[in-house]
């Protein structure tokens, strides 16, 4: 007698797309970090070793600097990986914690509009000022809001959907998760005290 095989749902284009588009912003920020290692190293080799250095890799390594921390917010954002203090809302009814929920993605969702209006704002102003160094438009740095924007605002509309649609129970709605969850290990037991 052998075991029948488990149906897998299948995994749609759209779910696809979107571990795709992450799978990118990861390697977008992997490569920013090699990219921000070599330049700051680079010019320390330079400074030390050769009595020169390049102003150029002081100001790009800061740009690098700025998209590392938009893309990694938004993966953040994503995985559920931000902080939190839910204290408060374990101690709610499911209906209130749902309200305080529903309420703070609103909240999120309105400031990170506000980051994705502004950013566009500067960009536009910044696009003909150029950085002393690289000679590249100042307008790209402040184009990293508009990437955190135009990313974070649709996981944040889904999680709001996700929170309207999941029915009251105790436990239902997600909340932070905390770092005894998000690791695998658990804690090693305290050695015996034998007295011999």
């Amino acid at each position: 007698m052998h075991a029948e095989p488990t149906a897998v749902a299948p995994v749609s284009t759209l779910q696809r797309l979107v571990d795709g588009y992450f799978q990118l912003l990861k390697a977008t920020i992997a490569l920013c970090l090699a990219l921000m290692v070599l330049l700051v190293l680079g010019n320390v080799i330079l400074r030390y070793a050769f009595n020169s250095g390049l102003t150029l890799t002081e100001e790009l390594s800061r740009w690098l600097f700025v998209y590392l921390v938009f893309l990694g917010a938004v993966v953040a954002l994503r995985e559920h990986a931000h902080l939190g203090v839910d204290s408060l809302l374990r101690r709610l009814s499911p209906p209130l914690r749902r309200a305080c929920l529903v309420l703070s993605h609103l909240l999120m969702l309105w400031a990170t509009w506000l980051l994705l209006k502004g950013s566009w704002v500067q960009t536009l102003i910044n696009l003909e000022t150029t950085a002393p160094s690289s000679g590249l438009p100042v307008g790209v740095v402040y184009a990293a809001g508009m990437v955190y924007g135009a990313s974070a605002g649709p996981i944040l509309l889904w999680e709001l959907w996700r929170i309207l649609r999941t029915p009251l129970g105790e436990g239902d709605l997600p909340l932070v998760r905390g770092h005894e969850e998000a690791s695998p290990i658990a804690a090693p037991e305290p050695p015996d005290r034998k007295h011999g």
